[in-house]
């Protein structure tokens, strides 16, 4: 595709923006693309042997840290890396352990607890509730695949069902 093209613009509230300009503007736009029919992608991290259980270890997804947890059953969640209550990245150094039937992370920074299936914050020591991101996460024989965008975890591409 060459020459301009045109993208429809929709400003929060429909308010339209008029104001006289007497030099260059610098505008800044947040441009989220949604790619209808693309395949979702897996990104192999490691083996499962690599990771010990009831331990974290983190991994580069397609340029974003993720925090990955084995189980004692072998299951392996992935949570964001970035504490968002401290900015750090330190997700995967955290204390795993469960509330009820439910595994958890606490931060080894302020110690607040998040629910490993689904990023819930579940105790937010006094603090406002922070979730954190998760990935869909399956092996494929020994290997530990982490999804990207529409990523359904299920048998692995190129897999025998």
């Amino acid at each position: 595709m060459t020459g301009p093209v045109q993208v429809p613009v929709q400003v929060p509230g429909d308010v339209p923006v008029e104001a006289p300009v007497d030099g260059p503007v610098d505008v800044r736009v947040d441009v989220r693309v949604e790619v209808r029919g693309a395949a979702p992608r897996w990104t192999a991290v490691c083996r499962l042997d690599d990771l010990a259980p009831e331990r974290g270890a983190a991994a580069l997804v397609d340029g974003e840290q993720v925090a990955l947890f084995r189980l004692v059953d072998d299951t392996v969640l992935a949570v964001e890396q970035r504490d968002p209550f401290s900015g750090a990245h330190v997700v995967s150094r955290g204390i795993v352990g469960t509330r009820g039937d439910t595994p958890t992370v606490a931060s080894p920074m302020y110690k607040q607890v998040w629910d490993l299936r689904t990023g819930r914050c579940l105790d937010a020591v006094g603090r406002e509730p922070q979730d954190l991101r998760t990935w869909p996460v399956q092996t494929d024989g020994d290997v530990v695949l982490v999804g990207g965008p529409g990523a359904v975890p299920g048998p692995a591409e190129g897999a025998a069902p």
